[in-house]
């Protein structure tokens, strides 16, 4: 199993995810076409050339979710009960259509299950940048993880 118990995430430990995706043209408009987003910064190259960054940007949702699917290896595959929740989402610089992504993560809280002795809740915080080293989104996933096995007491 690749991805890590409660009790192997420690506070303060940081994952630098061998895994990158590079976005391309696809990616983005089927994304816009299955969540029904045809906000044409996205899908009209047209509308977008005349904006600020002259050509069409990638669905922060979908930047969003490929950054936590890049982490999903390294931290909860397997082990994870549920995502509780998504926190502090910034997409402080744009990604673009021939973008790779790469991605880090920090274990920022932990706890103990209030309502399951086998699991505990765990913080990550994921850095998405491109391949310059540019912040291209930021946000914290809550989690609640299984404890490994026999160690629920």
């Amino acid at each position: 199993m690749a991805g890590k118990f409660f009790d192997e995430l420690e506070v303060g430990m940081h994952i630098q995810h061998a895994r990158s995706r590079t976005v391309t043209e696809m990616d983005n408009v089927l994304f816009c076409a299955l969540t029904m987003n045809d906000q044409p910064l996205h899908v009209s190259e047209d509308f977008a050339s005349r904006t600020q960054f002259g050509r069409r940007l990638v669905n922060g949702i979908y930047t969003m979710g490929l950054v936590v699917g890049i982490s999903v290896g390294d931290t909860t595959e397997g082990t994870i009960v549920a995502n509780l929740g998504y926190d502090h989402v910034v997409h402080p610089n744009p990604v673009f259509h021939g973008d790779t992504i790469y991605v880090e993560t920090e274990v920022v809280e932990k706890r103990e299950s209030k309502s399951r002795r086998d699991c505990g809740i765990v913080r990550l915080k994921h850095i998405g940048k491109n391949q310059n080293g540019t912040v291209v989104v930021e946000l914290e996933r809550i989690t609640m993880v299984l404890k490994k096995p026999g160690a629920t007491a």
